[in-house]
């Protein structure tokens, strides 16, 4: 399974925001995030509405605006994030070609179960699924150096 770098980006952002939030420095404008991660600010600005659109983002308006979480980080899981940037559609879609070609004429009660591969395939997806819903934003932030929080923040604490 494959996602766009959008999920990526959109899953740092969120551990950004949150520590960046327990240092009372949100929000922050969101061109000054794509400016830290030397990313595209309208690509960036798309996930990010798109973390808006799903609530776990908020903007603010005005001078002192910006963005920040819109609850908090160990009430969002990284499957949030997915589902944010990536929409809440199945990986595998089933196209039932076993009813086809060869098997055409057969009887239609030989099809009243899903396909094996089919099955697999939801099994699967379910349980990443389950596993992504484990993970909050706080326990990515947790799991991650201290220094590396620390440097952010004083990185957003200057100018």
């Amino acid at each position: 399974m494959r996602m766009n770098e959008g999920v990526e980006w959109a899953a740092h952002v969120c551990v950004l925001l949150h520590w960046l939030d327990e240092g009372g420095l949100t929000p922050v404008p969101a061109s000054r995030l794509a400016e830290s991660y030397d990313l595209p600010a309208a690509y960036l600005g798309k996930q990010v509405q798109a973390l808006a659109r799903a609530g776990i983002t908020e903007s603010l308006p005005g001078r002192g605006g910006g963005i920040r979480l819109a609850r908090p980080a160990s009430r969002i899981t990284l499957m949030d994030v997915v589902a944010a940037i990536e929409g809440g559609t199945d990986a595998f879609a089933c196209t039932e070609i076993r009813q086809r070609g060869m098997n055409a004429g057969n009887p239609r009660t030989e099809y009243t179960k899903p396909c094996g591969i089919a099955h697999a395939m939801r099994s699967a997806e379910l349980a990443w699924r389950r596993e992504l819903a484990t993970t909050s934003i706080a326990d990515l932030a947790a799991a991650t150096p201290t220094r590396t929080a620390d440097a952010a923040r004083r990185h957003f604490s200057t100018a």
